[in-house]
């Protein structure tokens, strides 16, 4: 697996620490969007020092093969992400899967740049790590994502109750799984 590779219209790139000022930027921006769809942050979360120091350890996992998150960035604006993707949870052996999540910056959303990362990357994630799953959890009133995934040709498994707490409430999800 490669650190960065490019689309049409995006660079996606595993980043390293010293761009985690626009990493913190696109945090900032997008923090009250963001919210209502994530666990509470843990203090520090929107400082710089917290995101060189997790770059730093999301790029020592990639380099591990254990993790990997790619910064999506515009071919033509390579200073601030406008969105991120996450595969973690790497299972192999018997199980053979990963977990995938993902943001988009409020300002890009419904331009399909989402759509065109991942049509690239899950394939490609898929045949590097040897994955056979990919799992993806959902709520059940985020349609967008749910019209992302279905796109995409995940299938909706189930609907898991309380599953995750989100901005301080536990919140049922659907699962949604796309097999190789």
């Amino acid at each position: 697996m490669q650190p960065q590779y490019e689309t049409s219209r995006l660079l996606l790139s595993v980043s390293h620490p010293d761009k985690a000022a626009g990493v913190l930027e696109f945090y900032e921006r997008n923090r009250d969007f963001l919210e209502p769809y994530e666990p509470v942050k843990r203090p520090g979360f929107y400082s710089l020092d917290f995101q060189r120091t997790n770059l730093t350890f999301e790029y020592n996992s990639f380099v591990k093969a254990r993790h990997l998150r790619m910064w999506m960035y515009l071919r033509d604006r390579t200073d601030v992400p406008i969105g991120t993707i996450c595969f973690s949870n790497f299972l192999h052996g018997a199980f053979s899967s990963c977990m995938l999540g993902y943001k988009t910056d409020k300002d890009h959303l419904q331009q399909g740049y989402m759509t065109e990362a991942l049509s690239f990357l899950i394939p490609l994630v898929c045949r590097e790590y040897r994955f056979h799953r990919i799992e993806a959890y959902v709520m059940p009133d985020n349609e967008p994502s749910i019209a992302l995934l279905e796109k995409l040709t995940f299938h909706r498994e189930g609907l898991l109750h309380d599953f995750a707490q989100i901005n301080g409430k536990w919140e049922n999800h659907y699962i949604y799984t796309y097999l190789t």
